[in-house]
């Protein structure tokens, strides 16, 4: 009997999910000169309406998958998707300071799903096949952001950007209701998932322990002193920092220093998070590749993600001596999906050394990226004023990048670090 595929619908799931998060957090930038002008706003405070999702959303990850452990997947992933659409729409309702705390409360609700997320592909993935479902996750990020931009732009002109925030609340609304109803934390529990299935996902894994046992003490000692863990963390504040820009300035940065129109603008800043879709679905798939001919972690994972990195550098580096808006692009373009091959990477180090603290771990790392990321937005409008322009914050894009690759090429990791904790230092 062959194997069914219904972890293939759990993916399909989660991917749903990080669409629908991501363009409602993104929204904000491609509306960023509208929403400027129609308030009234200067760009520092700009700056700070789409930091604001950032600051809650990094300070919460920890939190948050430490709910998610006590909730289970099943129920924590639909409150927080019912939670970021009642925060999208209280978006489009208020004031300056109004919408400040709407951001951070979608940060917030927000929080959980990357961790929680790849929790449940550890779950229910075997380990040759982490890296296409992290790949198709991380693509489905971007493809929010695909849609967002240009869709944003329109409905901006068609409805006004207001209720443009109240639409865009509905449909997560739609998917906890199905989720929590489908979804079940152990592949075991689930009626669709046949003995085959069963054991493809445990065969050669480390997927040992109870769904709903209690979860051991975390090992927050060996965390914070592990060089890995560190070279983890700063990788992804780096790429993090570097990413948000697409979800920030990126499309203000066309319309003042390539001259393009607000529609055009919206189609532009879609073509790097294309690249930044396709990318993460080809690393999954050639990381996973690397991993079953070699054996090696450290090739598959770390050595794909540091070369992808340097390369996404030079390629944005470029567009700096490029006059053309649209040959500009492309050039960005081109290294965002470069950025993307190392993408999976990222998750399937975190399934590699988490152990029973997967989530955890997760939760850390990508708090650590989205201070980065609530970081740069701010930086962006000093930059402009203080640095040199547009060209300065092209530079400090680079280098983002260029030092994400330095710390994958520094990282060194072993399997289960935290299950191999002597009982005494768990605690």
């Amino acid at each position: 009997m062959k194997p069914t595929r219904t972890r293939f619908i759990v993916l399909a799931g989660l991917c749903m999910a990080a669409a629908l998060a991501y363009l409602t957090r993104n929204a904000v930038g491609t509306a960023e000169s509208t929403i400027r002008a129609d308030l009234g706003l200067t760009k520092q405070q700009s700056g700070w309406l789409n930091s604001a999702f950032f600051w809650s959303y990094a300070l919460c990850q920890i939190p948050a998958a430490a709910l998610s452990l006590r909730l289970g997947a099943r129920r924590a992933l639909p409150l927080f998707a019912v939670l970021w659409s009642l925060a999208t729409a209280l978006f489009g309702m208020g004031g300056f300071a109004s919408m400040v705390v709407s951001r951070a409360l979608m940060g917030v609700a927000q929080a959980g799903l990357v961790p929680v997320a790849i929790a449940v592909m550890a779950r229910w993935f075997p380990r040759a096949g982490q890296g296409l479902a992290s790949g198709a996750f991380g693509g489905f990020m971007s493809a929010g952001s695909i849609v967002g931009a240009p869709l944003t732009a329109w409905l901006i002109i068609v409805c006004g950007w207001r209720p443009m925030f109240l639409w865009y609340a509905l449909p997560g609304i739609v998917w906890a209701v199905w989720f929590a109803r489908w979804y079940r934390n152990d592949p075991a529990e689930h009626a669709a998932v046949n003995e085959p299935e069963r054991q493809l996902i445990t065969a050669n894994s480390n997927k040992t322990a109870k769904v709903n046992a209690k979860p051991p003490a975390v090992p927050w000692r060996l965390l914070i002193t592990s060089p890995a863990m560190w070279c983890i963390c700063v990788q992804q504040a780096c790429r993090s920092a570097g990413y948000i820009f697409f979800g920030s300035w990126f499309t203000t940065y066309l319309q003042e220093a390539r001259g393009v129109e607000l529609i055009t603008s919206g189609w532009l800043t879609a073509l790097p998070l294309i690249g930044d879709l396709t990318g993460s679905l080809l690393g999954g798939a050639v990381s996973d590749a690397v991993l079953r001919k070699t054996g090696s972690q450290r090739l598959a994972r770390q050595g794909i993600a540091a070369i992808a990195l340097f390369v996404c550098a030079c390629l944005v580096f470029s567009a700096w001596f490029v006059s053309h808006a649209l040959t500009a692009v492309l050039n960005i373009s081109l290294g965002m999906f470069c950025a993307a091959v190392g993408n999976p990477c990222v998750s399937t180090v975190m399934m590699h050394v988490g152990g029973s603290h997967v989530a955890t771990i997760s939760g850390v790392m990508n708090m650590c990226g989205n201070l980065g990321a609530a970081a740069f937005p701010v930086v962006v409008p000093w930059l402009l004023a203080n640095a040199g322009g547009w060209d300065a914050v092209l530079i400090c894009f680079t280098t983002l990048y260029a030092g994400a690759a330095l710390f994958w090429l520094l990282m060194k990791t072993k399997p289960n670090m935290f299950d191999r904790t002597p009982a005494k230092a768990a605690h």
